[in-house]
């Protein structure tokens, strides 16, 4: 069954013991309906609705992130991220300085032939770096616009920052996110600024800053949980 934009799929066991249903939630995920014999799928799909709040934050305790991946090597034939969508690497020779460009489905690097083994590869690093970071500034203060408007606030000012372990933060009008944000999809890009955004109204993590962000965007709990799960593929 849906939930929002959660899928939500369910084991049933039949039970001639059981008189009620019972619901649980295991490791790495897997959710079990254990009902008498002549329970109909319809009353098992009305539980499981009832419950999703819970199942979802259950979900978020058993099920383990991402792993995350080796150390980039930033040759050619590499995928990186942008946006939610692969882009394969391509590394070109020659220029005088490196240069980026987003072309025909792929990451073309040119870098200055002079460079070799582990100062072409670093040379690459700064160039993506540079080139996540500059569209990365564009693109959110583009959402951060949007979504100050829609929470009724004054526009904040937009930083963008090398933090490897925050995707943002907030404070006296000004709001700082990580790069590596903008190689999500837009949805889980969106849940960052948002989240952001209602910090600039409540400090801390209370009852009233989720309230306050579920009204601004009612679905935040699938999208948290799956920055959470995609999370470690973003740094590098």
């Amino acid at each position: 069954m849906q939930w929002g934009t959660t899928r939500i799929a369910y084991g049933i066991r039949r039970s001639t013991r059981r008189r009620t249903v019972a619901l649980s939630v295991t490791p790495p995920g897997q959710i079990i309906l254990t009902a008498p014999r002549d329970t109909p799928v319809e009353r098992l799909d009305a539980v499981v609705q009832a419950k999703a709040k819970w199942i979802t934050s259950r979900l978020r305790l058993v099920r383990p992130a991402e792993p995350r991946p080796g150390p980039r090597e930033f040759v050619g034939g590499e995928t990186f991220l942008y946006l939610g969508r692969q882009y394969r690497l391509e590394v070109r020779r020659g220029g005088a300085a490196p240069e980026v460009r987003l072309e025909r489905g792929r990451l073309r690097v040119g870098v200055p032939g002079a460079l070799s083994g582990e100062a072409r590869a670093g040379a690459v690093r700064e160039a993506l770096s540079a080139w996540y970071r500059a569209h990365a500034r564009e693109r959110l203060t583009e959402r951060v616009m949007g979504w100050a408007q829609r929470a009724g606030v004054p526009e904040p000012r937009v930083l963008v920052r090398e933090q490897e372990k925050r995707w943002g933060s907030c404070g006296a009008g000004v709001v700082r996110f990580n790069w590596r944000i903008i190689q999500a999809p837009m949805r889980l890009v969106d849940y960052v600024v948002a989240h952001e955004i209602i910090h600039l109204t409540h400090d801390d993590h209370g009852r009233e800053f989720w309230a306050a962000l579920g009204r601004l965007l009612p679905d935040y709990e699938a999208r948290r949980e799956r920055l959470r799960m995609e999370g470690p593929r973003l740094v590098w």
